[in-house]
């Protein structure tokens, strides 16, 4: 059995991965990092999804730290025109090769084992010859899978199909012109997140009839408007003016239903069906451009979760629903992001990075490394880089919120942390506060205002949350 020997040892190349070892190389002056995957290329989940996937926040916020992520453009057309571009899955899967090939490797620190399974206990396997390895870890092993992202074709449907439904994957869709069989005669998405709005907007931009589309949604979600996410100082009112908007709105709110609606009435937050209240809030951000695409799919089925599809149609946890013969079922029930409970980031020889400021992985696992490479014990890392909850019901915001700004508090705390932080490019919003000029007072009021609520904020959040 051969052995390697190394500093850290980052299990997952995927956009934590990669993005905690970008940082940690610029941080370190002498560590040395080998970073396994299971799959052939960089870039985790993205391998697997489909080809029409896109980022759903601006390309500033993603990727690692060094190296931009885009051009800077603004979209011209379609459903993001005049907002800031979203990467496409392709562009994001060249990025992350582009990291590896052209500013991991050629450190010289970093060694990059694609196709190797990480077996725990120190040893490791090759995909392709099963050879096993022992990997001698000096410092730490980094897992930068704990989100266990899952996307369609990598996940096994949890209903029935019966023999002869016609059971696709996103991934699928654009290929269906090179299948023998017939077009198919109604169109039944099947899931309620982001990828199903992918897959509805892809739909009815590519031909299919609005009415020829049926939507299996188990539960509607509150969105975040990508309005309100823009990186560059002319949305200064959109984004920073959006946040203020947001902080009355944590320190008034009564409840959590007027919370919501309080950040609807400010354009803070979407909803498809304005007749149905959400229960469901993963961060998902989206345009108005596509949720009013999305309200031409009127035949929506609200029966719960789907057990079973045979010929006749779909079996749903309260009910049933009668389907046409021909039909095309588009599985996108596959879960994003896991329910996995948080726990501490450092744990000796061991780092679980996590979300350290929801919703920005990248971001955060940047910030885990430079915390690791700058600061001295488990205790002082923790408690800058305290874990947020994923909130998965709208009564989980709150404490995402709380999480946040308990966070924001300690690095206030830290200069070079904080200045770090505004220096990085991952950190879009802190570029457009720096850039407000001393004679500003418009702006100036703006930011004057966030100071004011964010404790009154945090006392009421602390109410909501409990």
């Amino acid at each position: 059995m051969s052995t390697i020997s190394t500093d850290y040892l980052v299990v997952g190349s995927g956009a934590v991965g990669l993005a905690f070892a970008d940082t940690l190389l610029a941080e370190s002056t002498d560590a040395h990092i080998t970073i396994v995957d299971r799959h052939g290329k960089p870039g985790g989940h993205w391998n697997d999804a489909y080809s029409f996937v896109a980022l759903h926040q601006p390309s500033a916020f993603y990727g690692v730290n060094s190296l931009p992520l885009g051009t800077g453009r603004k979209d011209t057309h379609g459903v993001n025109a005049g907002l800031y571009e979203l990467a496409s899955g392709p562009e994001v899967s060249g990025y992350f090769d582009m990291v590896v090939r052209q500013r991991l490797l050629p450190s010289g620190r970093v060694t990059y084992l694609p196709m190797t399974d990480h077996l725990g206990e120190g040893r490791i396997r090759s995909l392709l010859s099963g050879e096993i390895a022992r990997v001698e870890v000096r410092r730490k092993t980094v897992d930068g899978t704990y989100f266990g992202t899952s996307v369609p074709s990598t996940h096994k449907p949890r209903f029935a199909v019966a023999e002869g439904v016609r059971l696709v994957t996103p991934n699928e869709l654009a290929h269906l012109g090179r299948s023998a069989g017939p077009t198919p005669s109604r169109y039944v998405i099947l899931g309620a997140g982001k990828t199903a709005m992918d897959v509805g907007v892809w739909l009815l931009q590519s031909g299919a009839p609005a009415d020829r589309i049926a939507w299996v949604v188990p539960r509607d979600s509150w969105l975040l408007n990508r309005r309100r996410t823009q990186p560059g100082t002319e949305f200064f009112d959109d984004a920073i003016g959006g946040q203020a908007l947001q902080m009355e709105a944590f320190a008034k709110a009564t409840s959590i239903d007027d919370l919501f609606e309080r950040l609807e009435a400010d354009e803070v937050m979407l909803r498809i069906d304005r007749t149905v209240r959400p229960t469901m809030f993963h961060y998902a951000t989206i345009s108005v451009g596509e949720v009013e695409l999305l309200r031409r799919i009127t035949d929506v089925v609200r029966l719960g979760r789907v057990r079973s599809i045979d010929a006749g149609g779909l079996r749903l946890e309260r009910g049933a629903v009668a389907v046409e013969p021909g039909a095309l079922y588009i599985d996108c029930t596959a879960s994003a992001v896991e329910k996995r409970p948080p726990v501490p980031m450092f744990q000796g020889d061991r780092i679980v990075p996590q979300l350290v400021r929801a919703p920005q992985p990248a971001f955060s696992a940047a910030v885990v490394a430079y915390v690791e490479a700058r600061y001295e014990g488990d205790d002082v890392k923790n408690r800058l880089c305290a874990t947020v909850p994923f909130p998965d019901t709208p009564e989980h915001y709150p404490l995402s919120i709380l999480a946040n700004l308990v966070n924001e508090a300690a690095w206030s705390g830290e200069p070079a942390l904080r200045a770090w932080i505004r220096a990085s490019r991952l950190d879009g919003f802190g570029k457009v506060v720096d850039a407000v000029g001393e004679h500003e007072a418009e702006k100036r009021a703006v930011l004057a205002r966030i100071g004011r609520l964010v404790m009154p904020a945090v006392a009421n959040l602390r109410k909501l949350a409990a």
